[in-house]
């Protein structure tokens, strides 16, 4: 959520650009049906300052960031509050851990770059083998995406350790692909086994942050923008975000594989289903 967004960056931000954060955090819906002037005055800062405030947390200016911010309070369910306390009963976290998870996907739904989608679709579907590299939380996210794709008949690995896919990552060739999977962005680990994939001539997929280190080696961004702050409970968010990304890659190679492709898989699961065992397909 772009406020969430706003009060991580906080003390990254200038004494004045600061000030303009602060009146759009007290009052987000002024913010929207004011003018940069009207602003730029409730903060006692110059317009400048405002379109400074905007490009430092990630936007061109004054236009873009307005359009975003009325767009999540669009988006945002009415009156849901997330903030997590020590006293909260079952019904608190029921309504704020839900709201916080629904309002991750559809700020994510408004967001996403489906241009971006294209192309790493396009890149899978030529993929000759398919690499999934994360650490931490990310590493999980990684085996997950390894279980989703495998299903697709490219040979897929899962690498969570960071010396095992930094070799792998040196073995690699042209036609291979690294999806490369980041909370943050910044892991040194994992941008080493990332240059070592470019270095190799293989496509790397990053599924992160804009603006970090390892956005910055991509073939092609898939941008998760979320914001984290100090409630350790946030990247709970960001992680489903990631699942829903990995899913949307998943289903949409298995479609760009054709018709005979889903015979197979069906062939599979009647097979599973013949020893008993579920089968989550995805067409």
């Amino acid at each position: 959520m772009l406020l969430e967004s706003i009060r991580s960056q906080l003390d990254s931000l200038s004494k004045s650009e600061k000030k303009v954060a602060l009146v759009v955090l007290e009052n987000p819906d002024l913010a929207v049906s004011e003018n940069i002037t009207a602003l730029a005055k409730n903060a006692q800062v110059s317009e400048p300052t405002v379109v400074r405030f905007c490009r430092a947390i990630g936007y061109d200016g004054w236009q873009e960031f307005k359009l975003k911010l009325a767009q999540t309070l669009a988006l945002a369910l009415p009156g849901a509050d997330e903030s997590l306390a020590p006293d909260d009963l079952a019904v608190d976290l029921v309504n704020k851990i839900c709201s916080r998870s629904i309002n991750t996907l559809l700020a994510l739904r408004n967001n996403l770059n489906p241009e971006a989608i294209q192309r790493a679709l396009d890149i899978l579907a030529r993929a000759n083998k398919i690499e999934f590299y994360g650490q931490g939380t990310s590493g999980i996210l990684a085996e997950d995406a390894q279980h989703k794709f495998f299903r697709s008949g490219v040979p897929t690995v899962a690498y969570s350790d960071p010396h095992i896919h930094s070799i792998s990552a040196s073995l690699l060739s042209k036609g291979d692909v690294v999806v490369a999977l980041s909370q943050r962005g910044g892991s040194a680990a994992l941008l080493g086994s990332v240059r070592l994939a470019r270095k190799s001539g293989a496509d790397v997929i990053v599924l992160a942050p804009s603006g970090t280190p390892l956005a910055e080696l991509a073939t092609v961004l898939v941008p998760i923008d979320l914001s984290f702050n100090t409630d350790p409970y946030t990247p709970i968010s960001a992680r489903l975000a990631h699942l829903v990304v990995i899913d949307i890659l998943a289903v949409g190679l298995a479609l760009k594989r054709g018709p005979e492709f889903r015979k197979k898989m069906l062939d599979a699961q009647r097979a599973l289903q013949k020893m008993d065992m579920p089968f989550d397909t995805f067409l």
